[in-house]
């Protein structure tokens, strides 16, 4: 493509090539790069820095026009984002030969959408075109962009009808009405314009969507015949991906529907790997998570009764009578082998659902506003959570259970709590061997320090780990982070893993780069405010205290976790350089994980046959075996032995012989206390890998 050094100059500054400000909507790229900013009168919607004046307008003529001529010419113009080629037909005056040349090869949706566009002015236009323009994988949306979409002119009302009109065409397929064609149910551009339609009405949780979406997926996912393929793969995914990034309980629904009708196993394999996404983002919604079916079932199958039960742990039992049965009937399995199956996957499900409500009650924490909690009572998850309620102005009472009626609810956390209530709270769930959702009474609280203070708008605190990077990447994953993917390539070295938190309203971040192959170094920790469609990086000082501490929590756990200190067999092992990591690492100061931990060991080990040869100091269980005396370090497990502190390895130690544990979110704590059961009878050890060490 040949062009004038205005016309390339303007083709790279609305494709985002151009070396400014590059995404929504931080300015526009036609503003910035070519239009003097002039206070005009526009629409409220349209911030007057975007406007473009009169003179500069004709300027634009000629290259928009050169610009468009081109674009038309290369192969139908889909090169780059057709967005660009409608505000380059804006500033040109060629909207209808630009529409002439595309209605019949778009198809009727995108033409649809293309309708509503050249109803808007060039300004509008180039903010649209940011708007769609592709983000890095790994980065979570602009701030704004789907909000934005939902208030310009004609724009809510297309995205309905687009998506009753994708309902019907694939309705008419399966009703022989259209003639199937394998991927081929719409046309060139509509799979983009379903995608914004389908993420506008998510995530405004339009009350029409889910019946609609929920007849949409099912026929998109299986042929009117009996051949294994789609009428759109391609438009399917696209719904997917509006649902991970928008998610409800009643889209995923939809789309496990389709999983199961669907006959193409790639399909099958791809939706399963996007629901590990997607049902967990859902927890990030409080306002729409609640809406989880409570899971519990109980179902007559022949002479059998099935029950899946949500009290504690998800189970899919089997019961004739009174009777609870060891494993499915014989007979039920004869007779009626699609149901269990059927109920097998609906525990599973159910274990997921349960899953993300409690992520969902979690990420209520860090709000500024209470979530709707009243929306769960009668749900069993509620009973083992401790709950605050406003018994008078300002004065919050704790309670095991949503028992308190019509009064201001909230979740208790200890950052909010004295130290006497803390302790009084581990000792309730210690004593009655309650195993909460999530860790609640011996949640750990991250209070922000002086030389965070100094630092201003970073932390250090976590910063220099040498981490397994598969490991790190496995833990973002799973807390809900999104990061990008290091590699020895260009610009891979480096990364950035953030997570949204507080409904939208803050961004933490954590910086870490690529150390050798297979390995990360962390890095900064920030915090960013979302303030008028941007994040700006804030000083720690203004972190709210519970958006603070949460994220430190989980960079603690990432830490804790992923490190090499966590792996005994690097003592070693590898490079000089990371042996010493690891000493020092493996034996140091306890981050609050490990101090909450040694706080549960000190109410366990008095309990337990070993008590009498244990003792607790600032960073070791002690335990006295009778060869050798042994120091377990709180935060790493690993273990130094008197007199000389020589290291001592241990992999794994069985079990900790049924001691209730009141919580195990990365298991260490049982690690350490099967640790001390093991070493308090040194004498009867008979693994020679572990004797040859005590006794060298």
């Amino acid at each position: 493509m040949h062009l004038s050094p205005l016309a390339q100059r303007l083709f790279s500054l609305l494709t985002g090539t151009a070396n400014d400000p590059t995404y929504w909507p931080e300015a526009s790229q036609l503003s910035v790069g070519l239009v003097t900013q002039v206070q005009v009168n526009v629409s409220s919607s349209i911030p007057a820095r975007y406007a473009i004046d009169g003179q500069m307008r004709q300027r634009l003529v000629a290259p928009a026009r050169e610009l468009v001529e081109s674009l038309l010419q290369d192969d139908g113009g889909w090169g780059p984002p057709f967005s660009v080629l409608m505000v380059a037909a804006g500033l040109a005056g060629m909207d209808a030969e630009v529409r002439a040349r595309h209605a019949e090869a778009r198809g009727p949706i995108a033409v649809a959408e293309m309708d509503v566009l050249l109803g808007w002015d060039v300004e509008r236009r180039a903010l649209f075109a940011e708007a769609v323009r592709e983000q890095p994988s790994y980065a979570a949306p602009p701030p704004g962009v789907v909000e934005w979409l939902s208030d310009q002119p004609g724009y809510l009302d297309f995205a309905r009808t687009a998506l009753e009109t994708a309902e019907a065409r694939v309705a008419a397929i399966h009703a022989g009405e259209i003639p199937y064609r394998a991927e081929k149910a719409f046309g060139e551009g509509e799979k983009a314009s379903i995608g914004r339609a389908v993420r506008l009405a998510l995530l405004r949780d339009e009350p029409w969507l889910p019946d609609l979406l929920d007849t949409l997926v099912r026929g998109m996912a299986v042929a009117p015949t009996q051949a294994k393929t789609l009428p759109s793969q391609g438009v399917l995914f696209e719904i997917a991906r509006a649902a991970e990034e928008h998610p409800t309980p009643e889209a995923i629904s939809a789309l496990r529907a389709a999983r199961r009708a669907t006959r193409h196993a790639a399909v099958s394999k791809q939706l399963d790997r996007m629901f590990k996404r997607i049902e967990p983002a859902l927890a990030n919604r409080l306002e729409v998570a609640f809406r989880l079916p409570d899971g519990r079932v109980r179902q007559a199958v022949g002479e059998h009764t099935a029950v899946i039960s949500t009290d504690g742990e998800v189970e899919l039992s089997w019961w004739h009578g009174d009777r609870k049965l060891k494993a499915v009937p014989a007979a039920v399995r004869r007779e009626h082998p699609d149901e269990v199956k059927r109920l097998r996957e609906l525990a599973k499900q159910t274990r997921q659902q349960q899953a993300t409500l409690v992520r969902a009650l979690e990420a209520g924490y860090a709000g500024e506003t209470a979530p709707p909690y009243r929306q769960l009572e009668g749900r069993s998850v509620t009973d083992r959570l401790i709950w605050e309620f406003e018994v008078s102005p300002g004065v919050w009472r704790g309670e095991l259970g949503l028992t308190v009626p019509d009064v201001p609810v909230r979740l208790w956390h200890p950052a909010r709590a004295s130290l006497e209530e803390v302790r009084a709270w581990r000792e309730v769930v210690q004593g009655k061997e309650l195993r909460q959702p999530y860790k609640q009474a011996f949640r750990e609280v991250y209070l922000l320090t002086p030389a965070e203070e100094a630092t201003g708008t970073y932390s250090n605190r976590f910063a220099e780990h040498l981490v397994d990077y598969r490991r790190l990447r496995a833990l973002f994953k799973e807390r809900g982070w999104a990061s990008n993917f290091l590699g020895p390539w260009d610009g891979g070295h480096e990364g950035t893993a953030e997570r949204v938190m507080a409904g939208g309203r803050w961004r933490v971040t954590l910086g870490h780069d690529l150390y050798e192959e297979g390995y990360a170094v962390t890095d900064q920790v920030r915090f960013h405010r979302l303030a008028g469609g941007r994040w700006h990086q804030a000083p720690l000082t203004e972190v709210p205290a519970l958006v603070f501490s949460e994220a430190m929590r989980d960079v603690d756990l990432f830490v804790a976790v992923a490190s090499i200190t966590a792996d005994p067999r690097w003592a070693d092992q590898g490079p000089d350089r990371l042996r010493d990591y690891w000493r020092t690492g493996s034996f140091a100061a306890l981050p609050p994980s490990a101090e909450v931990r040694r706080d549960a060991l000190s109410r366990l080990i008095g309990r337990t046959a070993i008590a009498g040869r244990c003792t607790m100091t600032d960073r070791f269980l002690v335990v006295r075996g009778d060869l050798r005396t042994y120091k377990i370090h709180l935060g790493s497990a690993n273990i130094l032995m008197e007199p000389n502190d020589a290291y001592l390895c241990i992999v794994s130690a069985g079990g900790h012989r049924g001691l209730f544990l009141p919580f195990e979110e990365d298991g260490r704590l049982a690690l350490i206390l099967s640790k001390a059961f093991l070493l308090a009878n040194d004498t009867a050890i008979t693994d020679p890998s572990i004797t040859r060490q005590i006794r060298a």
